[in-house]
């Protein structure tokens, strides 16, 4: 398997997967369930989700691995799985993959370090612990993902990079303030990403969730505008949802995100993918724009 960075120097640009956790819920995930123990009570319907991207043109998929950590498995009784079941979710999106792409996803852990809820050595432990289990079931590399905290994140990076062979992508979640500028939840800008993450040898950044496709592309010049050169990966939302009738609405359509997607990749970005909302349809039509450009 090449490595995406050389992917990059010869396609210019790929398509990533869309939404697994909206995707999940539509199969039958009900509130309250862990999505990773799909993994092994429901493997057909992960694969089938995989399988549904693949099928769509994406030339990577993710895994469903995202609240894989052990402090995330605690919360179902599962904390001492967390191998197992991201070993198993590595697996079944590799036999969805082919010849394609496995990205393994890592989250945030929910545990907030400088509020004194784990300390750095627990937070090392627990993404080691995904990392390498990721590997084993045949990830091409890992996408440490979702992140506002940038300790947690470099944390995740070292872990990672010091227990795997594997690439390392790093993004984000950005909120825009009233003065057109960038921050995480925590704070953190995209100039702190970048410097920290390329000290760190990050191979790829970018940034999901949070914002649909128009307001990726202001993240995607923020982080281009200080960087010309690194690859970026963008996951965006169907839109910003809302509720109606007691259902979460995700209001951009396939066709509208695809509009938008000349600009994105005008903007800087070379992988391009969805977060919640998105759907295969996103994902086939991002892929038949991007064929034409």
């Amino acid at each position: 398997m090449k490595r995406i960075t050389e992917k990059l120097k010869e396609e210019k640009i790929l398509i990533s997967d869309g939404a697994w956790g909206t995707f999940l819920q539509a199969k039958g995930l009900e509130a309250g369930d862990c999505p990773e123990e799909w993994n092994i009570k429901n493997p057909e319907a992960v694969y089938a989700i995989a399988k549904s991207y693949i099928d769509a043109g994406a030339d990577m998929i993710e895994t469903n691995s995202f609240g894989g950590s052990k402090f995330k498995l605690e919360n179902y009784g599962l904390g001492e799985q967390s191998y197992e079941l991201n070993k198993v979710a590595a697996e079944i999106s590799k036999k969805a993959a082919g010849d394609n792409i496995v990205l393994g996803s890592i989250g945030p852990t929910g545990k907030i370090l400088m509020m004194g809820d784990v300390t750095a050595d627990e937070l090392y432990e627990a993404f080691e612990i995904q990392a390498t289990a990721l590997e084993k079931g045949g990830a091409d590399a890992i996408v440490i993902e979702t992140m506002t905290d940038l300790d947690e994140a470099k944390i995740a990076v070292n872990a990672t990079k010091e227990n795997t062979s594997l690439e390392i992508i790093c993004t984000m979640t950005f909120d825009k303030t009233p003065t057109n500028e960038f921050f995480t939840m925590m704070g953190v800008t995209p100039e702190q990403m970048i410097s920290d993450m390329k000290n760190l040898g990050v191979d790829i950044i970018g940034s999901n969730c949070g914002n649909g496709i128009e307001g990726m592309i202001g993240v995607t010049k923020a982080i281009r505008n200080i960087d010309k050169e690194i690859p970026i990966l963008i996951h965006a939302n169907a839109g910003i949802p809302f509720i109606k009738d007691g259902k979460t609405i995700f209001p951009e359509t396939a066709e509208i995100m695809s509009r938008s997607v000349p600009s994105l990749v005008e903007s800087g970005a070379n992988i391009v993918g969805g977060c919640c909302g998105t759907t295969p349809e996103h994902i086939r039509k991002m892929k038949e724009v991007v064929k034409s450009l």
